[in-house]
């Protein structure tokens, strides 16, 4: 074996521009997908995050009085799904109003009477799906004495199609990058068995294996895949650390975000498929040649 990768490192050096280019293809190729990788990663997340602990408001009707609370908890008890259910009233309401708004409580002053309505706090236990959360709503909203209902919708439901849009594009991207980068491969293969014809056919004329004689091509390209996808990682690494200490601290005050680079499971998927890419394109390269 040793004698096999001593013959493709210096195929690799007798063909240095090949070689860069092959190699910066792949990495470019494993750099896309795993650009998608790490935001369905870190989407599927938060989505996750929510769903286990996703919260809802209920705002109730004016003619809502506090003795009515019992009958409302027994009926959003019935309706299944919710963990923990909070009444606030509007007298707290309107206290945690003026506390979060802090100096700028001037306004208040000037009420004749408290315009927030009574509301419940509820925690819904992990649901599998959005679909689930809005059946839920909508049966919090059918009943009585509750006037509206809010759990992010707006927002969720724009995270929603953003992040199928994203996922039906990154297959796309991804296909089209990594049939790009094997077809390199395999034409990096083809140049490099046809500047070693000669010595290739003495091979055969003195009795070598076909075994024997592609196994250096298969070691060059499980190294050029290799190489291909450890770039890749790095530059994504680069520009993970570059840019998620920037958005942390110009949006870290106004958002929770708990952005995450790819776990040790997906970067040893992603090196394992690079390296597969390798041999694969060195495999159809020799399939067509040595026929």
């Amino acid at each position: 074996m040793t004698r096999f990768l001593k013959k493709a490192f210096a195929d690799i050096r007798s063909n240095r521009f090949l070689n860069v280019i092959t190699i910066m293809t792949i990495s470019l190729s494993i750099l896309v997908v795993s650009v998608f990788m790490l935001f369905f990663e870190n989407a599927s997340r938060v989505l996750e995050s929510w769903n286990q602990g996703g919260r809802a408001m209920i705002y109730l009707e004016s003619r809502f009085s506090p003795d009515m609370m019992p009958g409302l908890r027994t009926r959003l008890e019935s309706l299944g799904g919710i963990r923990e259910i909070t009444f606030i009233p509007k007298s707290r309401a309107l206290k945690r109003l003026q506390e979060e708004m802090g100096s700028k409580t001037e306004f208040f002053s000037t009420l004749e009477e408290n315009p927030l309505p009574h509301a419940v706090e509820i925690s819904m236990v992990a649901l599998p799906s959005f679909d689930q959360v809005r059946e839920l709503a909508a049966g919090i909203e059918a009943l009585d004495l509750v006037e509206s209902v809010e759990y992010g919708q707006g927002w969720l439901g724009r995270f929603l199609k953003l992040f199928n849009l994203f996922k039906m594009t990154g297959y796309g991207m991804c296909s089209l990058f990594l049939l790009i980068a094997l077809f390199i491969t395999s034409n990096t293969v083809r140049l490099a068995f046809y500047s070693r014809k000669t010595e290739v056919e003495i091979m055969r004329l003195v009795g070598a294996t076909e075994g024997f004689i592609k196994t250096p091509f298969y070691v060059e390209g499980l190294l050029q895949g290799f190489l291909g996808g450890v770039l890749g990682v790095m530059i994504l690494l680069a520009g993970y650390l570059a840019l998620s200490s920037g958005i942390t601290q110009n949006l870290g005050s106004y958002v929770y975000l708990d952005i995450r680079f790819l776990s040790w499971q997906a970067m040893a998927v992603i090196l394992f498929s690079s390296t597969f890419l390798g041999w694969f394109g060195c495999y159809l390269s020799l399939k067509q040649i040595l026929k």
